[in-house]
């Protein structure tokens, strides 16, 4: 059972930074893609970034300069650095997994690990 569990949000300013973590359990033979999105009050959750474990990365635009995704595969984490923050950066920001090309123990889930896991989410609030 894939389990997320995002840590790192919290109140800051205009202009700070902060730095989710996201620590993946539960799955040990599969490769994955993970990525960060996020869900401002009254909007649709939207895609922030995404890295492979190759480290191909894609940035959703508002991303694009200001935050940075990596991964650290030995520890099953990934991590989003995001500077200049801005209030529109407002929201709960969830980490994601799909993963793929399984074997060993997990074979026999790799259908269901096809579907993106998620997290509970970690909430952001940035003050202008």
């Amino acid at each position: 059972q894939v389990q997320l569990v995002e840590s790192g949000g919290g109140s800051v300013q205009a202009g700070d930074s902060l730095r989710l973590s996201c620590v993946a359990s539960g799955v040990a033979n599969c490769r994955s893609k993970m990525g960060w999105y996020r869900q401002a009050p009254g909007k649709e959750r939207e895609l922030v970034a995404l890295i492979t474990r190759g480290e191909r990365i894609e940035y959703a635009e508002p991303a694009k300069g200001r935050f940075t995704i990596s991964r650290d595969n030995a520890k099953n984490t990934v991590y989003l650095q995001m500077n200049n923050l801005a209030a529109e950066d407002t929201g709960v920001y969830y980490c994601a997994a799909k993963y793929y090309y399984c074997s060993g123990s997990d074979a026999p889930h790799a259908a269901a690990y096809l579907e993106p896991s998620w997290g509970q989410g970690t909430l952001v609030n940035v003050s202008s």
